[in-house]
């Protein structure tokens, strides 16, 4: 499993096992294309079971610049260890428990958008949170851990950028600062489309907001597309039900599962909420258990 360096909440780490089988199962080629509208941290796309070209697109310029950085060698796990090394000694060294040397940081970053930056703030920020206000400006705060750059977990993220270095370099990548409308027009009849949008109704953020005029405007882009797609939302949980469901993606199949998420400020956001996928083909062959075993060892070892 290759596992990302930007770190985010809703990451989808636990669930490819389950979105990788259902890809198995739809009859689409080994070398197909995959097409990714809402990439995020890339967790899915980098795990992709399909060789062809790969679609990346995202509104926010910064998962964009960052995957690009890689693609080119502007970013490596060399590039990134001296950053973090450095970085970890001024954070660490700041009079405040680190909090004033974090403001530095992230005032650099809304002024420069460097890439490295980028990272640090994604891995020192409160919750795993990526939230920007309506300037495009990060704005969340620190996770008041002033020793949180150990040496272990500087390794942890350089290794992380190198996996996913080796896997840009093993097929053909596209990253694209393009809208979702924009990057689904792009898949042709033989390539398959990935979602995941922002859950609509739930505290997930997005770079730049997430209506349910925007539900419709996915509904119907990917009511229209001849490619295969999956789309990731939330069914249900023991509080209220995705309106969304019933409104629009009950018109297509809808599998479930039950996924229990750690984050979020309010209790309803903090209990098992039944995950669902969303595709639109006949599965040539069923899903194997060995799937939901996959997902249980994941959320054991998480």
């Amino acid at each position: 499993m290759i596992i990302p360096p930007i770190k985010s909440q809703g990451i989808k780490t636990k669930l490819v096992p389950w979105i990788n089988e259902l890809v198995a199962s739809s009859g689409i080629p080994e070398d197909a294309g995959w097409v990714e509208p809402f990439f995020g941290t890339g967790v899915v796309g980098f795990n992709s079971p399909l060789t062809g070209l790969h679609v990346a697109g995202d509104t926010n310029p910064h998962i964009v610049n960052f995957y690009k950085g890689i693609q080119s060698g502007a970013v490596s796990g060399q590039t990134m260890r001296a950053y973090l090394q450095r970085e970890s000694r001024r954070l660490e060294d700041s009079p405040d428990d680190g909090y004033s040397y974090f403001l530095e940081v992230r005032r650099r970053f809304n002024a420069l958008h460097d890439v490295h930056d980028f990272i640090f703030l994604s891995r020192a920020g409160f919750n795993g949170l990526m939230r920007f206000n309506k300037h495009g400006e990060w704005n969340v705060p620190f996770c008041k851990k002033q020793k949180r750059f150990t040496a272990a977990y500087i390794t942890k993220i350089c290794n992380q950028v190198i996996d996913v270095a080796r896997t840009i370099a093993k097929s053909d990548w596209v990253f694209s600062n393009s809208s979702f409308l924009e990057t689904v027009s792009a898949a042709g009849e033989t390539d398959l489309i990935y979602c995941d949008p922002p859950y609509f109704g739930r505290y997930a953020d997005y770079y730049n907001g997430w209506t349910e005029h925007d539900e419709s405007e996915l509904y119907n882009a990917l009511s229209r597309t001849k490619a295969k797609f999956i789309l990731s939302t939330w069914h249900h949980n023991a509080y209220r039900h995705n309106e969304m469901i019933k409104r629009y993606w009950s018109k297509f199949n809808v599998s479930t599962r039950e996924h229990f998420y750690h984050t979020g400020g309010k209790i309803e956001n903090r209990h098992p909420m039944v995950e669902a996928l969303v595709y639109n083909f006949d599965m040539v062959r069923k899903p194997c258990s060995k799937t939901v075993r996959q997902m249980e060892l994941f959320a054991e070892t998480a």
